[in-house]
């Protein structure tokens, strides 16, 4: 094993993601909820930087303008989290500084987070050279939160149970996207929440709900690397409640698909909207027509690799 020197920088990257359906079961007994969902993993990266310390830190910053303003450095930070699981697991007794540079909307429904666990997770495994295989690493992470493991895989997959148990889906081709980003968060328990009390209010008008499954045409869609398939069968179970809590949500929905988006949905638990455009020309001409009416937006395309070490 090569040895590490105290002034060793490691830098790592782990995109975000979308989900591309998302179908959520019935609360279970446990407080969770099954769920079947495909991810795709987009080019907007969380990047760290992890250098040897007695004790564990982070920072945060963002090149490219996401607020960090309510992100948390304490203990209750994922990343924290992620290095303080890694040193209990492998004995390790030193600490870590993390700096992370902040690409993917806070709690905008697209896993940003996660990938910071899962980026810090392996830039602490080669900082101390702890060594653990990429399985070891997703069973760690799929300790920290369902969308941990996925960050780690990257590509396009299917997640099962919690959403952690990861299946690779063969995606073709590269999808674009257009993201319109809210200047605010959601927060994932509250969208739980109001889709167990729509399912509540609404039980005589609804069917029942069964074991989700990810619709057929999805995979078809990202098989074919056609984005006019995968406009048709795009759905996330999870949007619905985010309308409720944010209508405002419905009126960036529509003016994307008025301006040339094939289909729009709310990634995640919202509130970011992402748009799949035909084309690189078409994700262009989306953009600047959401950016006219004022919105926050940006490009990405998927998929993308997983968390991995960058040589600076």
């Amino acid at each position: 094993m090569t040895s590490v020197v105290p002034s060793t920088v490691v830098h790592t990257r782990a995109p975000g993601k979308i989900n591309v359906f998302l179908a959520v079961g019935d609360l279970q007994d446990d407080g969770y909820h099954e769920l079947a969902t495909a991810y795709q993993a987009v080019s907007l990266y969380e990047d760290v930087r992890a250098r040897h310390a007695d004790d564990f830190s982070v920072a945060f910053t963002s090149t490219g303008g996401v607020d960090i303003a309510g992100v948390p450095t304490d203990e209750s930070n994922l990343a924290i989290k992620a290095a303080r699981l890694l040193a209990k697991t492998t004995g390790y007794g030193g600490g870590v500084r993390l700096d992370i540079d902040k690409n993917v909307p806070v709690a905008g429904g697209m896993g940003g987070g996660s990938a910071d666990a899962a980026a810090s997770l392996l830039a602490c495994d080669t900082l101390w050279g702890t060594g653990l295989s990429r399985d070891e690493l997703l069973r760690l992470g799929a300790q920290l939160g369902a969308d941990v493991p996925f960050a780690l895989m990257g590509g396009t997959a299917v997640g099962t149970g919690r959403g952690d148990e990861l299946s690779p889906a063969l995606a073709q081709g590269q999808f674009q996207w257009v993201l319109a980003l809210a200047d605010f968060g959601l927060s994932t328990p509250a969208v739980y929440r109001e889709l167990d009390e729509h399912r509540v209010r609404h039980l005589a008008d609804i069917n029942p709900v069964r074991q989700p499954r990810v619709d057929s045409g999805v995979l078809q869609a990202l098989r074919a690397g056609d984005p006019g398939l995968l406009a048709d069968v795009m759905y996330n179970d999870l949007q619905a409640p985010a309308l409720h809590l944010e209508p405002g949500l419905s009126a960036v929905l529509e003016l994307g698909e008025q301006n040339g988006a094939l289909a729009g949905v709310v990634s995640g638990s919202g509130p970011t909207v992402a748009f799949l455009a035909p084309d690189l020309d078409g994700a262009l001409e989306l953009q600047i027509a959401l950016n006219a009416a004022k919105l926050a937006v940006v490009r990405a395309s998927g998929p993308v690799h997983g968390a991995r070490v960058i040589t600076d």
